[in-house]
């Protein structure tokens, strides 16, 4: 398989991936877009024409960002919805409110490295269960909608965090492991770049494709559990340039049905053997076929008590009694 490469890298900022791409009469969600990277890539959607959904925890706060974004783009199809990505409740409500297609869909909500163990109003260990459980539910219960749009990109924001953890499939919510915020933010990003593998074996033949990537180290208020960023300034992306490799893997026409991968800087990462001192390039295990199909199977497990998924069904996520 030949690795995927463009002219754009590091310092390329969202802006100039949009620059020529046309998304008049496309709909995109993008969670977490009221600050950092998804503003920035909701800003870039925008720009180019696409309507807009902002997914977000505190939707009144957001209300101002989205006055923000109608100005600064002139594209008034932007609104804001409610959505808690740790509680599967809030899931279903989100997907059961709804309508009509759905041509991206751009999973970039987080948190990183909580300092002691916590848990969803499931069960589950909160990265895990926001980063990537409340993703996966979100993109299930989207799946018609997607598969609608008749040429849809799901983009799942995974991090060279990855690299501290394999998903241990035998201990998903740290029973027996002892807690690491580390390790268990590794595992959740990890997770989620085995969804956007799950995503294409399971949905390309439908037109749904995804890829995953690593946008970089940017300064946001996802680092206020460690102290701030701590990566060299040399290395470091304003927020505009972290953006930059969602909106490629949103919107680019050099990614046409192309899905499964792994990207960073705007290219598809190298693979790597063990961690690299940079933590560069993407670990075998997160783009794992047969990995991405466990964890597939095993996800669909986990919310299909709260939910009420059909068993066997990978079509729709009803909205839950509970929501």
């Amino acid at each position: 398989m030949t690795r995927i490469t463009t002219a754009f890298g590091f310092h390329s900022t969202a802006a100039e991936v949009i620059a020529g791409v046309n998304l008049n009469g496309k709909r995109a969600i993008v969670t977490g877009g009221a600050a950092g990277i998804g503003l920035e890539t909701a800003r870039a959607l925008a720009s180019a024409g696409a309507a807009i959904t902002l997914a977000v925890r505190r939707p009144a706060a957001a209300q101002t960002i989205a006055v923000d974004l109608r100005q600064s783009t002139g594209n008034h199809a932007i609104d804001v919805r409610p959505l808690d990505l740790s509680d599967l409740r809030s899931i279903s409500a989100f997907v059961a409110a709804w309508q009509g297609p759905l041509h991206i869909l751009v999973n970039n909500a987080g948190i990183m490295a909580l300092p002691q163990l916590q848990r969803t109003p499931q069960g589950l260990e909160m990265q895990f269960g926001t980063n990537y459980l409340g993703h996966f539910a979100l993109t299930i219960g989207l799946h018609g909608a997607l598969r609608s749009a008749n040429g849809a990109r799901v983009v799942s924001l995974s991090s060279s965090g990855h690299l501290f953890s394999p998903v241990v499939f035998d201990d998903l919510n740290f029973d027996f492991i002892p807690y690491t915020p580390f390790g268990a933010y590794g595992q959740s990003k990890s997770a989620s770049a085995l969804l956007a593998v799950g995503i294409t074996q399971h949905w390309a033949s439908e037109g749904i494709f995804s890829n995953a990537l690593h946008p970089g180290a940017i300064a946001t208020g996802l680092q206020k559990h460690t102290g701030g960023l701590k990566t060299p300034a040399e290395r470091r992306k304003t927020p505009a340039q972290g953006a930059s490799t969602s909106v490629l893997l949103a919107a680019s026409p050099l990614l046409n049905r192309i899905g499964g991968r792994y990207f960073e800087d705007c290219n598809e990462a190298q693979q790597v053997t063990r961690r690299p001192e940079d933590f560069t390039g993407s670990a075998g295990y997160a783009v794992d076929p047969d990995n991405a199909e466990r964890l597939w199977q095993r996800s669909l497990e986990l919310i299909a008590g709260e939910t009420h998924l059909p068993q066997g069904s990978a079509i729709a996520l009803p909205a839950s009694s509970q929501a």
